[in-house]
């Protein structure tokens, strides 16, 4: 039998590499897992030319904590774009160990409750550790994908300062004619920006989620050479919030209503798309039993 599991992609409010602490919101924007078990075959699908390696260890990793020998068939398609600061890496692994788990479910294999949600998501954020996709484990990327709205994380130790929905705003995305991997990114530059993103950080934890957004945006845009000017055309236009996404390369923006437009036309002058969504609040759920 059959499971889908839908993962959310997230946008960054304080990005954790430089301190090790971060924050992250869920978006509208998601990977799509479908797991049926086989007699002895693994196979890997993902659209758009995505390569495997990370769902294939997502699999092992899960069939290995029950030491169960199965074949598998994986296929994962997406809206969200890839290596581009809005966590496919985080909500890959999310959608993938929950299906083969709920598949495992389905076909009798394990009991209903086996694994709790901090259990799965432990070994979504083990299997990209394992995979090179991530640096710090992206533990503030990764619960706002599980969970879905805004966490706040202590990522080394994988704790959750807070939890809990975030404001129901539009959200624009700005997404450049280009890819940058996390694992590529200038760690060294990024730890030079600690003091000003603990700053950042302690404004997210008294609940002013857009200025920390904003200032963390703009610190890791000098440091790994985006353009802030995109971040600052989207504040000039009326946006809440505006900063760079992950390592980039999207820029993130909170806009009102009345205030899409003159973002969007800001931001029509660069080169790329322009992605409008919202915040998700219902994070990584099974859509489809079987």
């Amino acid at each position: 039998m059959k499971a889908i599991v839908r993962s959310p992609g997230s946008a960054t409010v304080i990005n954790a590499i430089s301190t090790g602490c971060g924050s992250a919101f869920g978006i509208q924007l998601y990977v799509t897992a479908k797991a049926s078990l086989k007699s002895s075959k693994r196979i890997f699908k993902a659209d758009k030319d995505v390569d495997t390696t990370l769902m294939e260890i997502c699999v092992r990793n899960v069939l290995d904590k029950f030491n169960v020998d199965t074949g598998i068939e994986i296929k994962t398609s997406s809206t969200l774009p890839v290596a581009s600061g809005l966590s496919s890496s985080s909500a890959t692994s999310n959608a993938v160990v929950l299906a083969t788990y709920q598949a495992m479910i389905n076909d009798g294999l394990i009991p209903e409750g086996s694994l709790n949600d901090s259990d799965i998501l432990n070994l979504a954020i083990d299997s990209s550790l394992e995979a090179g996709v991530t640096i710090t484990g992206a533990f503030d990327d990764a619960s706002a994908s599980f969970f879905g709205g805004l966490t706040i994380t202590h990522n080394p130790r994988r704790e959750i300062f807070h939890r809990g929905p975030m404001e129901e705003q539009n959200i624009l995305i700005y997404m450049p004619n280009r890819k940058s991997p996390t694992a590529q990114s200038d760690v060294g530059r990024m730890k030079l920006l600690a003091p000003w993103v603990k700053l950042a950080f302690q404004e997210a934890l008294k609940g002013n989620v857009y200025g920390a957004l904003t200032l963390n945006g703009i610190l890791y845009s000098a440091a790994l050479s985006f353009d802030a000017g995109i971040a600052l055309d989207a504040l000039n236009s009326g946006a809440l919030a505006a900063g760079l996404s992950g390592t980039g390369p999207s820029f993130v923006a909170i806009v009102p209503e009345e205030n899409i437009s003159g973002v969007q036309e800001a931001w029509s002058s660069y080169p790329g798309r322009v992605i409008l969504t919202q915040a998700d609040n219902m994070g990584t759920k099974v859509v489809d039993h079987g």
